[in-house]
């Protein structure tokens, strides 16, 4: 259920987004049109409440509709702020949390439901979904800017060219000179990949990729902290794992 809604968004992200890069391969938009990524999309969307529906499992199912809800939402919170130099690092984070971290949290919320875990480790679990979702983001927020599109998978400076204010761009926006903050307000108002090597100058010279990515280890850090609430395991230990790696990845 959780692949099938990531997946959905997934092509539906590429169509709106215009994007013809993914994990180093043609989007399905690229090479089929937008009609037909939006319309698998959308047929692993509902076959995804079909599972849910056989799971019988009211809770399940009020958590994934109410996740997937979210998601849309994120995504409409992002389009608002394509081409807007005054976001906040507060309006960032509420696109991230709800359009990235909210299905990492149903993710391992419902595996705690799943396994018959107490209360307690189930709200350990979501917490520790969210962080990691928060890190894992922000991460990829970064990549945008100091990975190239053979490692990365998808182009990069696709967020400059549509104008999108991720966090590197908004801390620059904070600590650039006057000059270079001009240069960064109208790459994101305009977008295009015109001044794409100089505004990761900009950004690099401001500190901000320090800043993002202490700001990503942080989050990967709250989330290994939420899984003290769970007994000692490999799985555990896992999970921990994971939150160092989403971070460190470089694609």
């Amino acid at each position: 259920m959780i692949e099938f809604i990531h997946t959905s968004t997934l092509l539906h992200d590429d169509v709106v987004d215009e994007s013809d890069l993914r994990r180093g391969r043609k989007t399905a938009n690229a090479l089929w049109g937008n009609a037909a990524s939006v319309l698998v999309g959308d047929f692993l969307y509902s076959r995804s409440f079909q599972l849910m529906v056989e799971l019988d499992d009211m809770r399940i199912m009020r958590i994934l509709a109410d996740t997937t809800n979210t998601i849309a939402e994120g995504e409409v919170l992002q389009l608002l702020n394509i081409g807007n130099a005054d976001v906040s690092e507060a309006a960032y984070l509420a696109v991230i949390e709800r359009k990235t971290a909210v299905l990492f949290a149903a993710a391992t919320e419902l595996g705690g439901i799943l396994g018959g875990l107490p209360e307690t480790q189930i709200a350990a679990l979501r917490e520790y979904g969210m962080q990691l979702g928060y890190a894992f983001q922000i991460a990829d927020d970064l990549l945008d800017y100091v990975s190239d599109a053979d490692t990365l998978g998808k182009n990069i400076g696709d967020d400059l060219a549509e104008g999108k204010p991720t966090l590197p761009l908004i801390y620059a926006l904070q600590d650039a000179s006057d000059e270079q903050r001009q240069s960064l307000r109208h790459a994101i108002e305009h977008g295009g990949l015109d001044s794409l090597d100089r505004i990761i100058a900009s950004i690099r010279d401001s500190g901000a990729l320090e800043r993002t990515h202490a700001r990503a280890v942080a989050h990967a850090a709250a989330a290994r902290e939420s899984l003290a609430a769970l007994p000692a395991s490999p799985y555990r230990d896992a999970l921990a794992t994971l939150a160092d790696y989403s971070v460190q990845r470089t694609f």
